[in-house]
């Protein structure tokens, strides 16, 4: 599995390939709301209920679109017209022709290099569980 990414497109990678690519931030976990006049994405720091916030990791990944049907999942397919999707998501710069940070996992061999480089969600996300009010948590710039 060494260096998969760097040979194969996003269509030709196993599906153990493919969910080895995700690095665990969980930004793509945490709520956004759309104003539908506009149209314009506002990015909350609320997880959904499913998100660990600790590992940053699904509680139930495999199960995740019947507890949450609208959950996203990735295809190479979808990549394209998933534009919020964050700037560092291993998935989105791979479908740009970009390479993979320094600290993402499949190139640093450690599952925690995400947390350490302070590009995941742990300690700056709170569980939909415990919010009201979506409006009152949007952000200024997304995490």
């Amino acid at each position: 599995m060494a260096d998969f990414w760097l040979s194969k497109s996003l269509a030709e990678m196993t599906p153990v390939e493919w969910e080895s690519l995700c690095d665990g931030c969980g930004k793509c976990c945490l709520h956004k709301l759309e104003d539908a006049d506009t149209g314009e994405l506002f990015f909350t720091n609320v997880a959904c209920r499913l998100l660990d916030l600790k590992s940053c990791r699904c509680r139930h990944y495999a199960q995740r679109t019947l507890c949450v049907p609208d959950c996203l999942q990735l295809t190479p397919e979808s990549i394209a017209q998933i534009t919020w999707l964050p700037d560092t998501c291993a998935y989105r710069l791979l479908a740009e022709g970009r390479e993979l940070p320094e600290w993402h996992p499949l190139r640093t061999g450690d599952a925690h290099s995400v947390q350490r480089a302070r590009k995941s969600v742990r300690g700056r996300a709170i569980s939909e569980l415990r919010v009201h009010a979506l409006e009152e948590h949007i952000l200024k710039k997304p995490l």
